[in-house]
């Protein structure tokens, strides 16, 4: 099952008259300054969605069966993920990769939250969805679900893609989707997303990133 991942293309603006001579006249300033910029402007490893994707915001039925919205992460690191329960493969490896890359990030990780989000609404219930999550890291992660039409929408905002197999009476079917991992920052700012092709130490390093930038 391959990822999809979106392509986002930074085009620099020249700069005209005055503009080039304020950037000239920066450039004289010391090497403690033009390193702290250098720092700053170093490139992200993952995939740097910031201002390609909206804001993380919506309101479904957590794992213990109560009303859970964005507003109710904030302060957090939230990486979100979008699979199902009955996922034969990519779902337990991608939660597996995360419990590495929230080890890797040792202390920092009590301000990261894993947000699983149910494509399976009508199997992953919230009992089923706590069973689940609850498996890998019942502090870190949260199963989520709602309607059809809520997963929907919220899939749609995100450019999410999957396609559920026609569900047969035996709840044998499988569901199509794909496997990037969405990482919002303590404000809800999209800013990251990562796929199968990135590495634990690869997010764990971007995440600590996220969560040491000022607000």
């Amino acid at each position: 099952m391959s990822a999809l991942r979106p392509l986002y293309v930074a085009r620099l603006r020249v700069a005209r008259h005055g503009t080039i001579l304020a950037a000239l006249l920066t450039a004289i300033v010391g090497s403690t300054l033009l390193g702290a910029c250098s720092q700053i402007a170093a490139p992200w490893q993952l995939t740097d969605v910031s201002g390609h994707l909206p804001d993380l915001n919506f309101t479904l039925t957590a794992d213990n069966g109560q009303r859970l919205s964005a507003a109710d992460l904030r302060g957090e690191t939230a990486l979100v993920y979008f699979g199902y329960t009955h996922c034969p493969d990519v779902c337990p490896e991608t939660m597996a990769r995360l419990m590495q890359v929230l080890a890797n990030l040792g202390p920092d990780a009590q301000h990261v939250r894993i947000l699983f989000i149910s494509v399976d609404p009508a199997r992953d219930t919230p009992q089923a969805l706590h069973s689940y999550v609850g498996a890998f890291d019942a502090q870190h992660a949260l199963g989520l679900t709602g309607s059809d039409a809520q997963i929907e929408s919220l899939a749609k905002r995100y450019r999410v893609a999957y396609q559920m197999e026609k569900r047969d009476l035996d709840g044998s079917y499988e569901v199509t989707h794909s496997s990037a991992v969405y990482i919002f920052d303590a404000q809800g700012r999209a800013r990251l997303l990562a796929t199968d092709k990135d590495a634990p130490d690869a997010i764990a390093h971007d995440v600590r990133r996220v969560i040491d930038t000022p607000a």
